[in-house]
């Protein structure tokens, strides 16, 4: 089964997740090739200026000057998933403007994949790239959906004091986080910070993407629900959420 993965070029948690993917695949599943866009923690394209202010503004100092370390430390070390796609000698896909666009779903196409693997996607998906692949398209999501659609779960689970959180593997319809469930997994949140919940949650869903491939390419999968009844949805936290966060006791690391 031929894979077209499509994910962001994240510093922090991602390069590491992605080889322990691509070593776990099994035989018959090759990633043919990766759409590779900037990283967009805001959920929309930026200039890298008005992230780093907007991530000061909203999360102050002493996370700005964290994880500006941390994104020096990764470009110091080449720890970024271009590198890990070199090592697995995976293509990357070039794209020009909207994912969605005609041409770029003809250069997707190009690479005749079986299976769309979105991993941190940063565009909204319309129908025909969901319907590029026979086996359709798949998403990882840090939530137990459909509580916690939208934007940063980690977050949100831990400021709203949230006992347990997991993930979703599902297929991707033309809504935020709505389609059908393959693969969903608990944990319990104890005393973890988000660095350690972001950590523990991208592992997990390594796990459960790798399931859902298998699951799909055998013919296995069992859906479950992902209701818009019982769906809560969050967006980018504002300066008041982390200072609501920060006097609910929670750390970011």
């Amino acid at each position: 089964m031929r894979i077209v993965l499509i994910t962001q070029d994240e510093p922090f948690y991602l390069k590491e997740n992605l080889d322990f993917l691509f070593s776990n695949l099994h035989r018959e599943a090759k990633v043919a090739g990766c759409v590779l866009t900037q990283p967009s923690p805001f959920g929309k394209k930026e200039s890298f200026i008005v992230k780093l202010t907007n991530t000061f503004k909203i999360f102050g100092a002493r996370f700005f000057l964290y994880y500006s370390f941390q994104y020096v430390k990764s470009l110091l070390s080449n720890n970024s998933v271009k590198s890990i796609l070199k090592k697995n000698d995976i293509p990357t896909i070039k794209l020009e403007g909207s994912i969605n666009n005609k041409s770029n779903l003809e250069l997707i196409s190009e690479f005749e994949p079986d299976l769309l693997v979105s991993i941190l996607g940063n565009q909204i998906f319309k129908k025909p790239l969901i319907d590029l692949a026979p086996k359709g398209c798949i998403n990882l999501h840090t939530a137990l959906l459909p509580k916690y659609r939208g934007l940063m779960p980690t977050f949100w689970v831990l400021k709203n004091n949230e006992e347990y959180t997991g993930v979703s593997v599902f297929y991707v319809d033309e809504g935020i986080d709505s389609g059908p469930i393959i693969v969903q997994q608990k944990i319990k949140i104890g005393n973890q910070t988000q660095r350690q919940l972001i950590s523990n949650t991208k592992k997990l869903g390594m796990e459960c993407i790798l399931k859902a491939i298998e699951l799909i390419e055998k013919d296995q999968v069992e859906l479950i629900p992902n209701p818009d009844s019982e769906q809560t949805y969050y967006s980018f936290p504002t300066r008041k959420d982390v200072l609501e966060f920060k006097q609910a006791k929670k750390k970011f690391f």
